[in-house]
């Protein structure tokens, strides 16, 4: 998630658990522990796509973070020894491990257990959703104005946790639906991933993907029984199984669980990560080799610019999720004309 929801989530656990004891310091507490994982951001390890692939890796992993959150407790106790080492080790444990729990429920990929296991990716949520977050901001906006407020507090922890157990059944309702209209398609295997569109729960994505094809739906809560659209879009799985070798392409499938496009470019092999924003404006794709004449040379992977996103795209993505317009084509994140498709 986002740093401010880190933050708010933080800072409400901490105020929750020590806020009659520590006043307002408490949020404080809670906020920079819990955008403490995150700081891995300033690590370069050396390649566009180690830099990627290794976010979220050690910083959030459930293996380093038990016994950090134990030392961080002794030495806050040892500075306020009024708050007990027990609720001291609450604090921390939870605002600690609540962060890369919470990272797990987006798409983006937390390595939980690293140094073993692969990314957790729940894809029930996305990055920013201000759903989620305002209860917690307001909590602690309640906090600041007359502490501890211990009810308040309580109270925004539980709607936001209730609003994530949402994520998960409008996920699993999505799922359910996309599926009939999946096998109808042809598609007798496939891996699936159904996720929020931006800032929201009402609006989904579905991609779907064989060795041949994707295919990708949007539907929503609010469709009922509507027909789906789909859209086809061919893969390339030639070129995938040309680059499949290079140490930097395997990290890249074991992160995105496959989900990725190449296309060669001149003589460039770019590699794209599709779970994460939409066809023709995904934030993560890499130039990973060189294929020519005279086979594929890996290069040292480099991040290309993202493309821009169409300045109507937010009222498109508000017209589909009030059903003001019925369907979103991705492929050219355009709404057709009335009775038309994608």
């Amino acid at each position: 998630m986002d740093s401010v929801t880190q933050a708010a989530l933080g800072a409400t656990i901490a105020g929750t658990v020590a806020g009659k004891s520590l006043g307002r310091s408490a949020l404080l507490i809670g906020g920079v522990l819990g955008t403490l994982p995150d700081l891995d951001v300033v690590i370069d390890y050396g390649s566009a796509v180690a830099n990627f692939t290794q976010h979220r890796g050690f910083s959030h992993s459930l293996f380093l973070l038990a016994p950090l959150a134990i030392l961080l407790a002794w030495a806050f106790w040892r500075w306020r020894p009024q708050v007990s080492l027990a609720r001291w080790l609450t604090l921390t444990g939870l605002v600690l491990l609540t962060h890369p729990i919470l990272d797990a429920f987006t798409t983006y990929g937390t390595q939980l257990f690293w140094p073993i296991g692969p990314p957790v990716a729940i894809s029930s949520i996305f990055i920013i959703d201000p759903l989620y977050t305002l209860p917690l901001l307001l909590a602690c906006i309640a906090f600041l104005i007359r502490p501890p407020a211990p009810r308040i507090m309580a109270v925004g922890l539980m709607l936001s946790t209730l609003y994530l157990g949402w994520t998960l059944v409008a996920q699993q309702w999505m799922t359910e639906r996309v599926k009939p209209a999946l096998a109808q398609a042809g598609l007798d295997s496939y891996q699936l991933l159904v996720q929020p569109m931006p800032f929201n729960t009402l609006l989904w994505r579905a991609t779907a993907i064989s060795d041949e094809r994707r295919i990708e739906i949007v539907t929503g809560v609010f469709d009922g029984n509507q027909p789906l659209t789909l859209e086809h879009f061919p893969r390339n799985p030639g070129l995938r199984r040309q680059v499949a070798s290079l140490p930097e392409v395997k990290r890249l499938e074991w992160f995105t669980r496959g989900f990725l496009d190449y296309q060669q470019s001149g003589d460039q092999v770019i590699a794209t990560d599709i779970r994460l924003g939409v066809p023709g404006a995904h934030p993560f794709s890499f130039v990973v080799a060189a294929n020519s004449a005279q086979g594929v040379t890996p290069l040292g992977s480099t991040r290309l610019p993202r493309p821009p996103l169409k300045a109507d795209a937010s009222n498109l993505l508000w017209n589909r999720i009030t059903g003001e317009q019925p369907i979103l084509c991705l492929a050219t994140l355009s709404a057709p004309a009335p009775g038309e498709g994608c």
